[in-house]
């Protein structure tokens, strides 16, 4: 997965990922085993990175050294070997991001989460203006008794209880503080508590019940049912003009023409029509959300970097992408000379085979924009599947 370069960020992140895992069976830890297709733990360190921290510690078993690093290969993070009790482990990542001495802010996440929805994140980072700790929770809304030897005994009220989640966010300095001063000799259920019992409010945020706890074998089943495990259809739209000077890119491809298309990346107008079906399908914005066109860092920039950053965040969503279908609609100049040139091209971006993408031509016979040859259109549609 590609990961675009951020405004600078306020906040780090330390992943826990030092457990034995053992009730979900396996030959190695469950942090480490195949989730969706791909390890659980990076789910959540590309969801983190993804949104922007830095940096990001994992915290990983002593012996885990081989195992994570083959998990999280090509993603820039740093490793850290854990303790015997959770508080050690996060105490140890703690350390390593106070050496810098630049980090204000962090969120601390257990990797056995691993579809964390940016919309927590922020929450939680916004709540660090308030609060020196805030922590993603959801209403209690079934009944709670009270129970003993297997039989119900007494009914509890459910008003003000909470079902408490990851990530949980402080401000740097408190959270480490809180954490040196702990008994070591207690285990600590979380990181709230940490920071509580050093005297240190503590904010509640709307978490989120897609960050639900992997924890058993049979939570790694392909026959789960949640709403991200079903296929998915994003479409996609663009239009660009033609103009004197430019160059002209579809489909990733350059192509000789006595005009090119204007915008302010390469303005490859098949590509994006693509990003944006790719990100449709999993719900994920448009183009403009991730590589905004106010943002000078993209002027210019080539288009094959938006359609690799979309590719891997479908597959972060634990999908993989099925087929996709670019349309392209222009008078001139012709493309079928250039499809499998495109097509192949396209697999390439994408990581895919290239019998899993089409890319057509049409024209307008001659009517509106493009039947005037002022700009070319496409349309793209993207099928994703549960990995």
């Amino acid at each position: 997965m590609e990961f675009a370069p951020q405004p600078k960020t306020a906040f780090a992140a330390v992943v826990v990922a030092a457990g034995k895992g053992l009730r979900a069976g396996g030959g190695v830890p469950k942090q480490f085993a195949p989730w969706r297709g791909v390890p659980l733990v990076r789910h959540s360190v590309e969801h983190l990175l993804a949104a922007g921290a830095t940096p990001v510690v994992v915290a990983i078993p002593n012996d885990g050294r081989a195992v994570a690093e083959a998990a999280l290969a090509g993603l820039p993070v740093t490793l850290v070997a854990g303790g015997v009790m959770r508080q050690d482990s996060v105490r140890a990542a703690l350390e390593a991001l106070a050496e810098p001495g630049d980090v204000t802010r962090v969120l601390i996440h257990d990797a056995a989460r691993p579809d964390l929805p940016a919309h927590v994140i922020t929450a939680l980072v916004a709540a660090l203006d308030t609060a020196p700790g805030a922590i993603p929770v959801l209403v209690v809304v079934d009944s709670v008794v009270r129970g003993a030897g297997g039989f119900r005994q007494t009914a509890e009220s459910r008003d003000g209880l909470y079902r408490v989640q990851t990530p949980q966010a402080f401000r740097f300095g408190d959270i480490l503080a809180a954490h040196r001063a702990w008994d070591q000799t207690r285990e600590a259920g979380d990181d709230a508590t940490v920071a509580q019992s050093a005297g240190l409010a503590i904010a509640l945020v709307s978490g989120d019940e897609r960050l639900r706890k992997v924890t058993f074998a049979h939570d790694f089943l392909a026959t789960d049912t949640t709403p991200d495990m079903t296929t998915r259809t994003g479409l996609g739209f663009d239009v660009h003009r033609l103009s004197d000077g430019e160059e002209l890119w579809l489909c990733g491809v350059k192509i000789d023409h006595s005009q090119g298309l204007s915008g302010h990346s390469d303005a490859d107008v098949a590509i994006h029509a693509l990003v944006d079906a790719l990100l449709g399908a999993i719900a994920a914005g448009d183009i403009g959300d991730h590589f905004p066109p106010s943002d000078p860092q993209w002027r210019g920039a080539s288009s094959d970097r938006f359609l690799a950053h979309a590719a891997g965040l479908v597959r972060a969503r634990g999908f993989a992408i099925g087929n996709v279908d670019v349309t392209i609609i222009c008078e001139a100049p012709r493309i079928g000379p250039h499809k499998t040139a495109m097509r192949e091209r396209l697999a390439q971006i994408m990581d895919i085979a290239t019998d899993q993408v089409s890319v057509k031509a049409t024209t307008t016979e001659r009517l509106g924009l493009t039947g005037r040859g002022e700009g070319i259109a496409a349309q793209a549609i993207a099928t994703v599947v549960a990995a």
